[in-house]
This record gives C-alpha cells, structure tokens and sequence, in this order.
C-alpha cells in the first residue's frame, strides 16, 4: 500500500511540474490554490515548487503572492461552504477524507484561540479545508479568519518559495519528500516564538 501511495505521489508531483512549467502555469497554481483551501486534496505546496524549480526563481515572491492570495480566497469559500452549506455539502467534504475528528479537534482549538489556531493552520499537516469550513460551521467572526488565513497561508508559501529561490530544486525534492516534518518544525517555532514573546 505504502509503494502504491509513493508512485501516486511522484506522479502527481510530476503531473503538477509539468502543469505550472506551461504557459498557463499562474492559472494552474491559482486554480489549485483556491480548491485546495476547501475541497481539492492535493496542497499547493507541490504546485508551487514544481513551478520555481522549472521558472525564473527570482519571481519568488510574485508566486508566493499568487498562492497566498488565491489560498485565502478558496478558504472565504471553504468558510461559505461551512457557514451556510455544512450538512449539503461541508459535511460530505469531511466525510469523503475522513476528517470528522479532525473537525471536532479543530472547533476546540477555535474555541481556544480561533486567530492563532487559523494562523497555525497554515503550517500543519491537518487539511486548511477543515479549519476553513469549520471557521464558516462554527461562526468564526471573518475578519479575524482572513487577517489570520493571509498571515498563515502567506508565511507557509513565502518561506516555501523564498528557500526554493535561495536553494533551488535539491531543497525543493527534499520539501517534497518530508513536507510534514517541515511544517511541525515550522509549528514548533512559531508556538515558541509566542510563548516568549506573549
């Protein structure tokens, strides 16, 4: 099963590169960007690389941007779907992943800190589509999701983008291969940094 996996993976990863290297590479990094923050399963993380490891890595920033910004537009959707569609539709998303425990997981850390939850989640292996939608099912007031989902989302894809103009493909096949560690390292910094400095 775990071969299996790795060879979807690595054909996806390869299907996505070839994708964001065409001519309408900004449009399939928006695309993704904007589906995957509220059902589309795949992070744009690998779209993202795919495309500064075949463009000018000196437009960096300009793709970070484009990810950030289309991200968090999907993620005003995710949070429609929940606010006003959970049983029609949110409810079939979290149920086709798997994800009602995650849900649950999610509506008490909102009710812990609904900002630095939505802030974290930009980092963490947990789907962005589940903080999204439940921030819609759970009435997260929105200003505090956007302000909160631009800062995470945009950290997560300006690092990500900003490492891969600095060190180019090697890094961006070893961002790839252990994606999950590197977002729980970034989650470790960034609570450290708040217990010190809060």
């Amino acid at each position: 099963m775990k071969e299996f996996l790795n060879k979807r993976k690595e054909a996806l990863f390869r299907w996505s590169e070839r994708h964001v290297q065409g001519p309408h590479g900004k449009w399939w990094l928006a695309g993704i960007s904007f589906a995957e923050s509220s059902f589309f399963p795949i992070p744009p993380d690998l779209f993202l690389i795919g495309m500064l490891m075949g463009k000018d890595r000196s437009r960096w920033a300009r793709y970070a941007l484009i990810t950030t910004i289309a991200s968090v537009a999907g993620g005003l959707f995710g949070y429609l779907i929940g606010y006003l569609f959970f049983s029609l539709i949110g409810a079939k998303i979290v149920a086709l992943y798997g994800l009602e425990s995650a849900v649950a997981h999610v509506r008490t850390l909102y009710a812990d800190n609904a900002f630095f939850a939505i802030l974290v989640a930009g980092f963490t292996p947990i789907p962005y589509k589940v903080f999204t939608i439940a921030a819609g099912l759970f009435h997260i007031h929105l200003p505090i999701f956007i302000i909160a989902s631009l800062l995470g989302r945009g950290g997560r894809f300006f690092i990500v983008s900003f490492l891969m103009r600095r060190y180019g493909g090697k890094l961006g096949e070893l961002v790839y291969r252990y994606f999950n560690l590197f977002s729980l390292i970034v989650v470790a910094l960034i609570v450290l940094g708040f217990y010190f400095l809060v």
